[in-house]
């Protein structure tokens, strides 16, 4: 784990600076919030190994943390997962077990997988949203004038930890904003409901954002520290993935993109942004073609 550059990035109608998480060790934020969750786990829970569920990029940052501890790791992925993330999984020694969408989103909401070992959820367990905390208080050391963050939302750790960590500095006048990709709006949705709803969840190429609903247990958090949500089209996402790579030199996947987008916004109203840069592990396949210019 690395304390990640703000990047500034050029923009006509205001400051943006790039919190480049994409070039963490695995190419993900996770990383933090899996070493944070390893640790502060009473060893003797993790005597029979580790169980997750994961999209890829949290799975790995568990799977590095327990090789890195001699312990054996065994991570549940969706069937939409990258087979680049699955790849890395299995590099990193984890037993993975890839299972529909929605099977692999009741293991998300029960908890339950009928497999011997510790659980770590990837969202919702505290230790996990306080490991995310510290991008929050990395921002504010390096953009001090910080006014509007803007954060990519799976479940919501990520968001829940740095928006905390921005309360416990007492910045109130910092707003915290999430981005969802039109094919599936489970925040803005429950934000306009004034609860979680079940919504319908389209084809993508983005991976890592994007549900069928908010977790119950993770609404009152999101409820209280989310300011506001952008839903950005999958063509404004193409266009940001694109000037990440030819303005700022950074290779992102979809969840990153979006925070870009969402940033260029014209309806957006924040004048010095930071735009949390998620991730970088992206098919590679599907980047050449949007670098390209080819319709995905």
């Amino acid at each position: 784990m690395i304390l990640t550059p703000c990047l500034p990035f050029k923009n006509a109608t205001r400051t943006i600076n790039l919190k480049a998480e994409c070039l963490q060790p695995l190419g993900s934020f996770k990383i933090r919030a899996a070493a944070n969750a390893i640790e502060s786990t009473d060893k003797k829970l993790l005597h029979d190994g580790i169980i997750t569920a994961s999209a890829g990029n949290f799975g790995q940052g568990i799977a590095q943390a327990g090789k890195n501890r001699g312990l054996p790791v065994h991570v549940f992925v969706p069937n939409t997962a990258p087979q680049v993330k699955l790849e890395s999984l299995i590099n990193l020694g984890a037993t993975i077990e890839k299972i529909s969408f929605e099977d692999w989103w009741e293991i998300m909401i029960t908890r339950s997988t009928g497999r011997k070992g510790c659980f770590i959820h990837p969202v919702s367990e505290l230790s996990v949203i306080l490991g995310n905390g510290g991008i929050g208080l990395e921002i504010l050391s390096q953009i001090p004038n910080v006014d509007t963050i803007i954060v990519p939302v799976g479940g919501g750790g990520m968001i829940s930890g740095i928006a905390l960590a921005i309360k416990a500095l007492k910045k109130k006048n910092v707003r915290i904003v999430a981005y969802e990709i039109e094919s599936s709006t489970p925040i803005f949705s429950a934000k306009k409901a004034g609860k979680p709803i079940k919504v319908e969840r389209g084809a993508s190429w983005i991976d890592g954002i994007g549900s069928t609903g908010v977790l119950e247990e993770m609404w009152p958090l999101l409820d209280q520290l989310v300011d506001d949500v952008v839903v950005v089209s999958h063509s404004d996402a193409e266009t940001a993935l694109r000037e990440l790579a030819l303005k700022s030199h950074l290779v992102s996947e979809g969840a990153g993109a979006v925070a870009l987008a969402a940033a260029l916004n014209v309806k957006f109203t924040g004048s010095k942004v930071v735009s949390v840069i998620s991730g970088g592990n992206i098919d590679m396949t599907t980047y050449s073609r949007i670098i390209s210019g080819i319709n995905v």
